[in-house]
């Protein structure tokens, strides 16, 4: 009877003290949790980067939109106007002294 009880002191022993026992199982379920965030995470910017090539596939404002704001573009019905500021040479001229 006492060898089986040491045998299962020791048992419990490993388990609660070894590095594999609780405090591994403890550390994966932390591991899991945060791995779960993650992945909500990168769900919710999946389906926004899915919604977005939807819109731009079916839709020609869309594409039009990003092509302004992304690339500077305009369309072939446009004009472009610049405007310089009317000291435009002195602010180039300042550019080169700093």
């Amino acid at each position: 009877m006492l060898v089986l009880a040491v045998a299962g002191l020791a048992m419990q022993g490993q388990l609660w003290l070894s590095g594999s026992g609780v405090a591994k199982t403890r550390n994966l379920h932390q591991a899991v949790q945060e791995q779960r965030e993650q992945n909500e995470q990168l769900r919710d910017r999946n389906a926004a980067l899915e919604a977005e090539v939807v819109n731009l596939k079916n839709g020609k404002a869309a594409a039009e939109e990003r092509a302004r704001t992304d690339l500077g573009m305009i369309g072939k019905s446009e004009t472009f106007y610049q405007v310089v500021p009317s000291g435009g040479n002195r602010l180039v001229a300042d550019a080169r002294r700093k």
